[in-house]
């Protein structure tokens, strides 16, 4: 801690609410940061993000936050929207508040060394609007064993390949029950609409300016959704009757019942760890794409640190400061060991390689290549709009009648599209 009048940064971060003691590699930076500089300290507290957005909306609603805020992903456009007490922006740019220094304290800047799909994501207006953090993709995981039972000598790369592996494990005699399964989530249908080259909303996805226009129902949203219940209905794709169940679609993978998985990049160590306990052979791939169309990339998923605006000089560079030491090489490759996320800076990458980690745990490889693979399209960076989690909301809605009650896709996602139009024009009346 500092001296006897340091000066506080104050941290608002978004807890996790599996995994116990998530945020203590950010707490020992932290305690590393006031010992580098004396004059300040550094306060965290939390909040539950991933428990929905409501506590997330109420704080900015408050118009006043910490000096830095970390914001889960699908809030990006909300965050960027925030009014603080005065009736200006709560927030300011990273960037701008840097104002092309190279170090802040004596703290190298490291905005030009984040991966691109990372920096594209949160920035506007070429712009890094602020720090990401947290950056995960899906990513496929398949049973090796199964598969070299069934003949199958590659990981399906396409909805056609994945399709024909998942009858050929299920033919085997004890094989799965199922083929695949992944949860039913938002992201997902983000993402596979993303590698069409598809777009949620209209002015490029939210990129070339305030979205207004939703589109649920689009050709990239139908073919994903119509390719699924097919998979459902020949008993392919194990449906485990709740919706956003990545807990359960985990369990059905590491008890054989299934011999491939979607699920997020950050359970790669605890997945392939959790299989190989059960016996299993398990690796990661990218993401099976639809083969019928160009790939244009996937999408992120994570959080970001946003810097609160109208701090007075002495915390706003030491917020600055400490975002810069959160995000060295060193810190940035220890966060990805601890939490699982992408390294996010190409510096954090090298000095894992040169230390052997992906050499050790190559399973951890796959996601920065699927980032790295984007055609950098508004498409393919991520829609950037309103309540984002609200149409995630819908499109689970809808996909789970199209499974469960026999919906057809084109009128029930056209149906979605309607609701989630209505909470867009709602938000953006609201700005």
């Amino acid at each position: 801690m500092g001296g006897e009048n340091p000066t506080v940064v104050e941290i608002l971060l978004a807890e996790h609410p599996v995994r116990g003691g998530f945020l203590d590699p950010v707490r020992q930076r932290a305690a590393e940061f006031e010992a580098a500089h004396p004059g300040y300290e550094v306060r965290i507290s939390t909040y539950r993000t991933f428990a929905g957005g409501d506590e997330f909306i109420r704080i900015l609603g408050s118009g006043r936050v910490p000096a830095i805020v970390d914001v889960f992903f699908t809030e990006t456009q909300r965050a960027r929207d925030a009014v603080a007490a005065t009736d200006g922006p709560l927030f300011t740019p990273v960037q701008r508040a840097v104002a092309g220094r190279r170090e802040i304290l004596g703290e190298p800047v490291v905005f030009d060394d984040f991966v691109e799909a990372a920096h594209r994501y949160y920035s506007y207006d070429g712009e890094l609007v602020s720090m990401p953090f947290s950056v995960s993709t899906g990513l496929l995981y398949a049973n090796t064993a199964m598969m070299r039972a069934a003949g199958i000598s590659e990981v399906p790369q396409d909805w056609e390949a994945l399709e024909d592996a998942c009858r050929a494990v299920m033919r085997l005699d004890g094989g799965p029950s199922h083929g695949v399964a992944w949860a039913i989530d938002g992201w997902f249908f983000q993402h596979f609409v993303s590698q069409q080259g598809g777009l949620l909303v209209d002015r490029d996805n939210g990129r070339s300016g305030r979205a207004r226009k939703v589109d649920l129902a689009s050709e990239e949203v139908l073919a994903w959704a119509r390719w699924w219940q097919r998979l459902h209905k020949d008993g392919l794709y194990l449906h485990t009757g709740v919706a956003q169940d990545w807990a359960g679609t985990f369990e059905a993978f590491i008890g054989g019942r299934i011999a491939f998985l979607y699920n997020s990049s950050v359970m790669a160590e605890p997945l392939v760890s959790a299989a190989a306990q059960a016996g299993i052979d398990a690796v990661t791939a990218r993401l099976p794409r639809n083969g019928a169309v160009p790939y244009a990339g996937d999408v992120l998923g994570g959080d970001s640190l946003w810097l609160a605006a109208g701090l007075p000089p002495e915390v706003e560079d030491g917020a600055l400061a400490f975002l810069q030491y959160l995000l060295n090489p060193a810190a940035a490759a220890a966060w990805h060991k601890s939490s699982g996320f992408i390294p996010v800076t190409h510096g954090a990458h090298r000095l894992l390689e040169a230390e052997g980690w992906f050499a050790q745990k190559p399973h951890h490889l796959t996601a920065p290549a699927q980032l790295a693979a984007s055609n950098g399209s508004p498409a393919a960076t991520g829609a950037l709009v309103g309540d984002l989690a609200g149409m995630h909301a819908d499109l689970v809605q809808a996909m789970t009648d199209v499974l469960e009650q026999g919906a057809d896709p084109a009128r029930r996602f056209a149906q979605a599209t309607a609701t989630a139009q209505e909470r867009l024009d709602e938000y953006n009346a609201a700005r």
